[in-house]
């Protein structure tokens, strides 16, 4: 893709330019935002590094292309982590710039931007992005700062320190390298818990030289300054351009992708390959389901469960405009909107409709940290052609959330209109539900060798985890993986099995006709994290007596079959016999035609249904259907 790139001189924006041009993009164009010139150098902005910032006059006939530049005039007005266009917000100011940059260059398709940990920055760049029907390119997103601020020192590129605001750096750290800083940097990340690449505003950087520089930048002048009382100093500099030489460095040298698996997934890998799969996988023939599904709103514990919307219109999207118009009415009735859905569970009859579904679909998800999202193809009531259930979180302030939209080495982007991840936060433990993960290779969102199951599967598994780590929570609530090809079935169990040691976590294995983009795997599930001590801080000891005693009832009167996860306020049980519960939301995944098999529903019970071609539980046992109760109180 043709790429601009946002730069202020630091090394992040730079590196991330060499890893764009080292994935095959084409660098068009540079950008900058800068401080006002009757204003301070170093301006106090959340979002852009403006010390050093004379030093861009020159990067045009530095690196070769041309610099649009453009003084910032808003503040950060909306300090929201996900942003929402605000009016003389700083961030429209970039909107500006690369609205300025698009017009010049009708050709760009793409914005390079250094982020490494801020989600604050990364999510103002995606919805400037979005507004200009951009991709952002954040090769560096999520990356360990270790290893990275290593590969910046042994790249050959001259990036030096600039402005220092850290315990245990000072004056005479300015002007150095990175190389002369990496060894102080990590002791006192050791001692201070200071971060390496400097994600905490610790230290500023600027780029002389890289390999990929035409020409190199030469100091002229230089003064130390200490604008207050603070122990923050930075360096105010005059600069020309100097002719390089070829002890200067490899011009045509490029960045490795780090590699596919990480250490963890290469490990499950290793094991996959050294273990004989003997399961037996006998092909069946799919039925389809016989009954359509009841639609069922309920309140259970403090969230809402919409379930079963269908429709039997004739065209797809009169099917999806229907299940629309359906939703829309319910959460009306409950005061509530589209914002408040924590996930969708979405089925279709082909996927071959995807996109005609998605375009209907991504006009009712407008706001910042739409729902997360599972969508598979599978066998549906005869006439219906799209099943839709969702979960609501009524408490705006509870929820939270991942949306990540960016192209990186991290995971894939989103490939619709839904998050990662969307979090509840409860008393006394935050619960996620994350969305289907197929296993993508990140940087070109293309399908990992389709000849490698075994590759597939950790990859896609690997996906999963890597959203889990990002949001901090460190417990697998339940998972199921959702399969083609039956060959998929055991190394899934077993690579389930090496990821999660418990065997009381509930999962299921469940075979569709069809997965997004025709991937051969997908995992999704929920994932949670317990307050820790908060008894001690803020718990009434009778009202928590109270509510373990309803988990335990709730739990006891299920005849569990061996696969539960509890937690402070609420539970996750697996069954595979056909009981549901009163008191907590049930989702039934339903084998083929096996609705016989399912008891009728009393009214007040709250139901999603599932269906599959296929059921297996985590011993590679079919199962005509499976239960899962959850309760959050």
């Amino acid at each position: 893709m043709k790429f601009v790139a946002l730069v202020s001189g630091g090394k992040d924006s730079c590196f991330n330019i060499w890893h764009c041009l080292s994935q095959g993009h084409e660098l068009i164009a540079l950008a900058n935002l800068y401080p006002p010139p009757e204003g301070s150098e170093e301006l106090d902005s959340f979002m852009y590094q403006t010390v050093g910032y004379q030093a861009l006059e020159h990067y045009e006939e530095c690196i070769g292309v041309p610099m649009h530049r453009r003084v910032i005039a808003g503040t950060s007005k909306n300090q929201q982590l996900e942003y929402e266009k605000t009016e003389d917000d700083e961030i429209e100011d970039l909107y500006q710039l690369l609205s300025d940059v698009k017009e010049s260059h009708p050709e760009l398709e793409a914005v390079s931007v250094g982020a490494i940990l801020s989600s604050y920055q990364r999510t103002r760049v995606e919805d400037v992005c979005a507004r200009l029907n951009l991709v952002a390119l954040s090769y560096l997103w999520q990356m360990n700062q270790l290893g990275l601020m290593g590969e910046m020192c042994q790249s050959g590129m001259d990036a030096r320190i600039i402005k220092v605001a850290a315990i245990g750096l000072d004056e005479n750290d300015l002007g150095k390298s990175l190389i002369e800083m990496y060894p102080k940097l990590i002791k006192l990340n050791d001692m201070y818990d200071v971060h390496i690449c400097g994600e905490g505003g610790e230290f500023e950087t600027l780029v002389f030289d890289a390999p990929f520089f035409l020409k190199k930048l030469s100091i002229t002048h230089q003064e130390v300054i200490k604008p207050s009382n603070d122990e923050v100093y930075h360096l105010s500099l005059g600069f020309t351009t100097q002719e390089k030489s070829k002890e200067d460095g490899d011009a045509t040298k490029f960045l490795s992708a780090p590699p596919l698996l990480n250490e963890e997934m290469e490990s499950i890998y290793d094991q996959l390959s050294s273990t004989k799969f003997k399961i037996p996988l006998v092909e069946k023939e799919a039925q389809s389901a016989l009954v359509e599904f009841e639609v069922t709103s309920k309140q259970v514990g403090n969230l809402l469960y919409i379930s079963n919307l269908s429709s039997r219109e004739d065209e797809i999207e009169s099917q999806i405009t229907s299940i629309f118009t359906q939703l829309t009415d319910i959460l009306n009735t409950h005061g509530l909107s589209y914002e408040h859905i924590q996930s969708v569970q979405l089925f279709l009859r082909d996927m071959d409709d995807f996109a005609k579904v998605n375009a209907i679909y991504q006009q009712y998800f407008t706001k910042p940290l739409p729902s997360s999202r599972v969508c598979v193809q599978t066998l549906l009531p005869e006439k219906n052609q799209a099943l839709l259930s969702a979960i609501v979180i009524p408490n705006l302030k509870d929820k939270s959330g991942v949306h990540v939209r960016g192209i990186s080495y991290w995971a894939p982007h989103n490939i619709g209109p839904y998050s990662q991840s969307i979090l509840h936060k409860q008393q006394r433990t935050t619960v996620a539900l994350i969305s289907g993960q197929i296993p993508l290779i990140p940087q070109s969102m293309v399908l990992a060798d389709p000849n490698d199951r075994l590759l597939n599967v950790a990859l896609s598994l690997q996906h999963f985890d890597s959203v889990k780590k990002l949001i901090s929570l460190d417990q697998n609530a339940f998972a199921i993986c959702y399969f083609k090809d039956l060959e998929y079935l055991p190394i899934a169990i077993e690579a389930w099995k090496l990821y999660e040691p418990s065997s009381k976590v509930p999962v299921v294995f469940a075979q569709v006709t069809q997965l997004p983009k025709s991937a051969p795997i997908e995992w999704s599930g929920s994932v949670y994290q317990e307050t820790p001590n908060y008894d001690d801080y803020y718990g009434d000891s009778s009202e928590n007596e109270d509510e373990s005693t309803q988990i335990a009832n709730n739990l006891s009167s299920l005849e569990l079959q061996g696969q539960s996860v509890t937690f402070q306020d609420g539970y996750v049980s697996l069954t595979f016999a056909p009981g549901l519960s009163a008191t907590a939301h049930n989702t039934v995944i339903l084998n083929k035609g096996q609705a016989s098999k399912l008891e009728t529903i009393p009214q007040e019970y709250s139901v999603d249904i599932i269906p599959v071609n296929r059921l297996f539980d985590f011993t590679g046992k079919d199962q005509d259907l499976a239960v899962l109760h959850r309760l959050n109180i």
